[in-house]
């Protein structure tokens, strides 16, 4: 049964109003920072439609395209999806994958800035913390799913795991990590963090550099946070998302310091000729 609000036939899960909620934060966020910048700040909620179905798209999509072996287990594999379009449509029923609203939705906006004729980098500088905490809020819909959690422990923070959302091989097991939960205080971290660096080093960063950090600074904690994680495509040792987001964090920390190369060169001082 999928936890939610009943108003007479109607069922509003709980898993979607927890990522409405990080939706509107986030929005409200960013508008804040545009006011603070001296931009528009209805540029924000105006976007926000566009943002919203790209990155809807996009999370389901690479879902679809790399779900979870408890999904494949039980014949739900990529081609099932495209054979029963209907589930295919049915995110209330959860997966949706970040790595694929982050690049819809920002696919998305980049449309809409281009077709609003806005610095496109300057704003994602000012999404980078409001995307974060987006996904501080929204990982708390896991926790209402019974899922995204890790290895068995008995660690004081543990949390159970009803039976019936239990994986085959770990039946006899009833307390997990809460890998949510730990992801969703490293981006209530990562928020501040990007605040701080925006507000600190305001002078000395590029447009884009912030969003560039936050490539940085999610992947790094995805990636390390992913070893716990049992539900997950593996090889070689690490998971399909591990592999991508280091690919990702790589990428952006190369980018960053080739944008700030020439800033770091220092001018030769003449000798006064005798």
């Amino acid at each position: 049964m999928i936890p939610g609000i009943r108003i007479g036939p109607l069922l509003i899960p709980y898993y979607g109003m927890i990522l409405m909620t990080g939706v509107i934060a986030a929005a409200w966020l960013s508008a804040y920072q545009a006011r603070r910048r001296g931009l528009d700040p209805n540029v924000v909620w105006d976007s926000l439609l566009w943002v919203l179905i790209g990155g809807i798209l996009g999370a389901r999509l690479w879902f679809i395209l790399n779900p979870p072996p408890s999904m494949i287990e039980r014949g739900i594999t990529t081609w099932y999806y495209l054979t029963h379009p209907l589930e295919a449509l049915a995110t209330w029923k959860g997966g949706l994958g970040i790595p694929g609203a982050i690049v819809g939705g920002v696919f998305a906006f980049w449309l809409y800035a281009r077709r609003r004729k806005l610095n496109f980098l300057e704003w994602l500088d000012l999404v980078a913390p409001a995307l974060a905490l987006g996904q501080a809020i929204g990982r708390w819909g896991n926790f209402v799913n019974q899922e995204l959690y890790g290895f068995p422990t008995d660690l004081p923070w543990k949390i159970y795991i009803a039976p019936e959302h239990r994986l085959p091989a770990y039946k006899d097991f009833a307390y997990y990590h809460p890998l949510f939960l730990y992801e969703s205080l490293f981006n209530l971290a990562n928020m501040a963090l990007l605040l701080w660096l925006g507000k600190r080093y305001a002078d000395h960063l590029k447009p884009g550099d912030l969003f560039l950090i936050y490539l940085v600074t999610y992947p790094s904690a995805r990636f390390l946070l992913d070893f716990l994680r049992i539900d997950a495509v593996r090889i070689g040792g690490v998971t399909t998302i591990q592999i991508f987001m280091l690919i990702v964090l790589v990428g952006a920390a190369a980018l960053f310091a080739l944008r700030h190369r020439a800033d770091r060169v220092e001018p030769v001082e003449r000798r006064p000729e005798d």
